[in-house]
This record gives C-alpha cells, structure tokens and sequence, in this order.
C-alpha cells in the first residue's frame, strides 16, 4: 500500500476490507450518538404519555447526566461504541460482505449506508442548535449510497419512517424539520443525477413514501408558525391542522388523478413485492429462482448473528428506556430490518449495523456500570455532591421532591416513586455496595467468556466465507480431502483455447467469473436489471435443439454449461424455462409456471420438452444413452 506496487485486482479485493473497517467506525459512531444522556433522557412511555397530552416538544426534557470517560467522550457512550465496533468488526452478517477479495457492491454500500445513517442521527443531537446542517452532509451520504447499491430505497424510507414516527410521538420541531429538508432537498437533488436512478425518486411508487414525508414537514411546518404567530390553543392548532390536510388532500388527488393515465407512476418492482408476499410468488421468476430470495429461517440469524440474538433484544430494551430524537432511530430500524430481514435472508446483511449496535449498547451499559461500581465513581460524586451542598441547594431539593411527588401521585406512580427511592437507599449502603460489587465481576466474568466463544465462533464463520467460492473442498471415499478446482479449469480452458475475441454464452452466474478469469466477452453476467435478455439465454437453453441453436449461433460463439450433478445447470433448468416463459409466453403456452419441463420422477427422467432442450441434448451427450448433440 505505502510505495508497494498493486494491480487492480489487489484494490478489488482489498475494498471490502477497506471499506469494513470505516462501516465498523461508524457503527461505533452511531451507537456514541445514541447512547448520549443529551439524546437518550427519557422514555418511550414518557414520550408517548406527552404525545397523547399534547404537549409540544421540549428538547430540556430530553437530556441526561454524563461523565467524562477518555478524552472528553462522554461514558457510556465511550463504552457503547467501543463495543458496537467490536461486534461489527466480527459478526458473520458483516463478514460476508467485508472479507478481502469479495468484491460486491454491498461491500461498499454498508459503508455509505451507516455513514447516512449516523449523519442524520447527528443532526438530531440535543443541545446543538446548528445540529441540523448535518442534513445536508446526510443528503450527500445519501447520495454514494444511491451511486453504490440498489438498497438506496431502504435507506430513504428508513429515514423518512424515522422522520414521520417523530411526528407521531409529538417530538416535531425546528430542528427536526430543518434537518429532515435538508437531508431530502439535497439528496434527492443528487440521486436524480445518477443515470439508472433519474427522476424515479419522485415518480416510483416505492420511493414517494418518503416524498410524501417531505411534503408533510411543509405543511406541519406552516401550522407551526401560524400557530406560534397567533398564539393558538391546541384545540385550534389542531383545527387548523386538519384543515391544511384536508385541502392538500384534495390538491394531492386531482394531480395524480390526472397524471396516472399517463403512466407517470412507476410499478413496484417484483425485488420489492418479494418483501410483502410470499417466496416464489412474486411474479417475476428470475427474483424466485434466486436462493438468497427466500425468508429468512432462525438458523439463519443465529448463524450470521450468533450471540447478538440476545444481546441485540437486549440493547433495544435499553434504548426503549433511555429514548430521545435520535435513539429513536435505532428503534424505527431494528423493528424494519428485522422484518425485511425475515422475509428475505439475503437481507440479513442490513441487521449487521443495527444488531452490533444494540448489543453494544447493551454490553457498553453493563460494563460502564459494573466499573463505576468497582472504582466508586458513584461514591465519589455523592461524597461531592454533599460536600458542595449548602441550605439554598437544600431548599432547592426538597422544593424539587416536592414537585416531584406531587407529579407522581398526579400520575398514580408514587408507590412505584417509593419502592425506587428505597431501592436506591439500600443500593448505597454498605451491605448494598458489596452487593454491587460482587454483581459488577460476575457480570464482567460471564461476558468475558461469552465474548471469548463468540470471537472462536467468528474466526471460525470468517475461514469459511474467506475460502474461494469456485474451489471447492471435496472428500473420496477412502475419506482423503481432495482440492475441486473444475470452474478455474474450465474457465483457463477459455483463455487458452478460443480466440481473444470470443463470445461466450452461459447462464449469467457465471458471467462475472468467465470475464474475470477467462478474459472473454460473456453474454450476460451478475447484473439481472435486463429481464429480457436474461429471459432469452433461457429461452434458448430450454428450448428445442434447433431453436437453441439458432438464438446461440447468433448471439455468441461458445456455449458454456456445467454439469456433474447437484446444483449444476440441469438441475436448475426448470427456473431458466419458467424465466423464458415470462417473457416470451409462446414458450410453454398456456403453462405460466412451465410444469411441463422438468423431471417426471425422482430418478432424473426427464419430460419431452427437456427431453428436447438445447440443454439438455448438451448435458447428456454421450452421458446417457442415445442422447448426443449435432
């Protein structure tokens, strides 16, 4: 790296280690900025309770006590991130996609994901007033994401959510509406620059929730000021309120009534229907015939999460308890990336931020806690505390515990009040200061061993997902381990026997390694945007021998198939035919699911229309009897 010479594949595979590292620093930002007394003051029932009582937000009733760790970081918050990094540096959920020569676009869209995500959380910080100029820094975060990965949608989304859940709670503010603007104003003004995006953000019907966030912010945002301006009651703010939502309703609903039959509105794409309906049941074959599509099983989490599936719960409890603006963004995002998660187990990947998040809040709480115990940080600020007391701060605190029991019976909570102040008198006796003590080492104890069988666990997951998916490890029956490397032969084969300017045609799995290795041209690769073209490598592979002659002679000069049993082409033939049938309907007519090719029993017989197959005939020559291909 430093004076050393490196070719571009070297960059290839070291990006997603590179760009691991920075999403694990910025798990441990966003955990920091969660974890913060001045963004985690209250409670989600507090919250809710005022939401309810209509009482406007107040940012002061929102902040915490802290102390100062390391450096001026505050603690907890220190510890939290410091844990957040370190279950984000390991878990399995990450490493799939960080691991050095696995080179995917979501390698390096984690990072730009998180980096949004911490950014708006930080324009939301209390106590900041110019907090909200982070939006724009947001929108710009936002904007590599949209260059990097399709799941740009969910991260817009994700954010608009959070901004309309702040609404619901009643935490809509100056702040709040300042730095939601900003964030979509220019990151919208930046996705529309980028050519497969275009104006979709404000024509696709899976990116106008968040669009409609916007435009409620506008109008909220006027209520607000006419409402401070004439000094409103609530029930007149809320009158008014009703009375700007009905008549942009209607506004709303004649412009689409009059630019739907123009066909201004996208559709939902079959990725995104695959997230609401059941697998397999999209409507789109190419998006079911794809493993990493179907719902995610709890085997799944526990293998790509492993001891986060109780520490993750955990830490979304303690967030629920110690809520504010941007905590709350943490809760909106667990709850959606579970579900999605659920749904498809590819997605696993986007609970990697939010599952080391969660649990290092959870373990960075537990150990700041167990060693301001051991240390007496608690003893030392009570002995403080009383040293600098005087009659006035005296008077000043029982006027409080005045106020403050007379709140609590208000609010029918003053057994609860007591049963706590006696708990914390107890706690701070001697008796109960041993206690402590002795809970704060087993705690410290018991997660030092967890965190032991998580990192053997880990390094064990990470030889797995670092091994060469195209050389595989296989066993004889005299039991001797044998090295499979029959992909890298094949595709050798290509460099070194066909000329320089060879078209190869093969299913699109194999595209992006047969330009990587082979060096030749490939009909299709990885990228499945163009459904069409895809549909009609099927269409030539699963039809008669002549037809798939025809279309492959015209296309390319090479056909690539691979054989041997198991998930080889063959076997996966039935979705190419139901990929081609989607497109071109002649190909199993009046058969949407194209039943009629495939095996007719377990033993591998195959139907007449397979029997038939390009495919096949390629497959089977001189394998099984009587098959051979002219």
């Amino acid at each position: 790296v430093f004076g050393d010479s490196m070719t571009l594949n070297d960059v290839c595979c070291y990006i997603p280690a590179w760009f691991g590292v920075i999403a694990t620093f910025l798990v441990g930002c966003i955990a920091y900025e969660a974890s913060l007394p001045v963004n985690s003051g209250g409670t989600i029932f507090g919250v809710a309770l005022d939401a309810v009582r209509g009482r406007y937000a107040n940012p002061k009733a929102m902040t915490g006590n802290a102390r100062s760790r390391l450096f001026g970081l505050s603690s907890p918050s220190l510890e939290c991130a410091l844990f957040a990094m370190g279950f984000m540096g390991v878990v399995p959920a990450h490493l799939m996609r960080s691991v050095g020569g696995g080179y995917d676009n979501e390698s390096v869209a984690v990072t730009a994901m998180t980096l949004t995500f911490w950014l708006w959380m930080r324009s939301l910080r209390n106590k900041d007033k110019y907090s909200h100029w982070f939006g724009i820094l947001a929108g710009v975060a936002y904007f590599n994401m949209v260059a990097a990965w399709g799941g740009y949608i969910f991260v817009l989304n994700l954010i608009g959510a959070h901004a309309a859940f702040l609404v619901l709670l009643g935490r809509f503010s100056d702040k709040v509406y300042m730095a939601y603007t900003l964030f979509y104003v220019v990151g919208t003004a930046l996705a529309i620059q980028v050519p497969v995006v275009g104006w979709s953000p404000l024509k696709s019907l899976e990116q106008l929730p968040a669009c409609a966030v916007f435009l409620g912010y506008q109008l909220l945002q006027y209520c607000e000021i006419q409402r401070k301006k004439n000094k409103l009651s609530r029930k007149d703010a809320f009158k008014l309120r009703i009375q700007v939502a009905v008549s942009a309703l209607a506004v709303v609903t004649l412009i689409v009534v009059a630019v739907t039959p123009n066909g201004y509105f996208g559709p939902i794409s079959s990725r995104v229907r695959g997230l609401f309906v059941p697998h397999t049941k999209t409507g789109n074959p190419l998006v079911d015939s794809v493993a990493e599509h179907q719902a995610a099983s709890s085997q799944a989490y526990w293998q790509y999460l492993h001891i986060l599936c109780i520490l993750a719960p955990a830490g979304f409890v303690i967030v629920l308890f110690r809520f504010g603006d941007a905590s709350c963004f943490l809760f909106v995002y667990a709850v959606t990336a579970y579900f999605f998660s659920h749904k498809m187990v590819r997605l696993i990947l986007l609970t990697a931020p939010i599952a080391s998040t969660l649990g290092g809040i959870a373990v960075g709480r537990v150990v700041a806690w167990s060693i301001s115990v051991l240390i007496g940080e608690g003893e030392e600020e009570e002995k403080a505390t009383k040293k600098g007391g005087s009659k006035a701060d005296g008077k000043k605190e029982g006027k409080k515990r005045k106020e403050k029991k007379s709140s609590s019976n208000s609010h029918g909570l003053s057994g609860v009040t007591a049963i706590h102040d006696g708990f914390v008198e107890a706690s701070n006796s001697t008796e109960g200061k041993i206690v402590k003590a002795i809970l704060a080492v087993v705690l410290l104890g018991s997660l030092y061993m967890q965190a032991s069988t998580f990192k053997d666990y880990s390094w064990k997951i990470s030889a797995g997902l670092s091994n060469p998916s195209i050389i595989l490890k296989g066993q004889t029956r005299e039991g001797n381990i044998i090295k499979v490397d029959d992909y890298r032969e094949a595709y050798w084969w290509l460099r070194d026997n066909t000329p320089e300017d060879a078209r190869i045609m093969a299913w699109w799995d194999y595209g992006y390694q047969i330009t990587g290795i082979a060096n030749r041209t490939t009909i299709a690769d990885g990228n499945t945007w163009n459904h069409e073209h895809i549909a009609l490598l099927g269409k030539a592979l699963t039809g008669s021998v002549e037809e798939g002659y025809e279309i492959a002679r015209h296309l390319a000069d090479y056909v690539l198939i691979w054989g041997g049993g198991g998930g080889d082409d063959l076997a996966k033939s039935p979705h190419l035919a139901r990929i081609a049938n989607s497109v071109y309907r002649d190909h199993c007519p009046g058969d949407v699911t194209c039943r009629a090719f495939g095996f007719v029993d377990r033993k591998g017989t195959p139907s007449p229309m397979m029997e038939k197959s390009f495919l096949y005939n390629l497959h089977s020559h001189r394998i099984v009897p009587g098959v051979t291909a002219d």
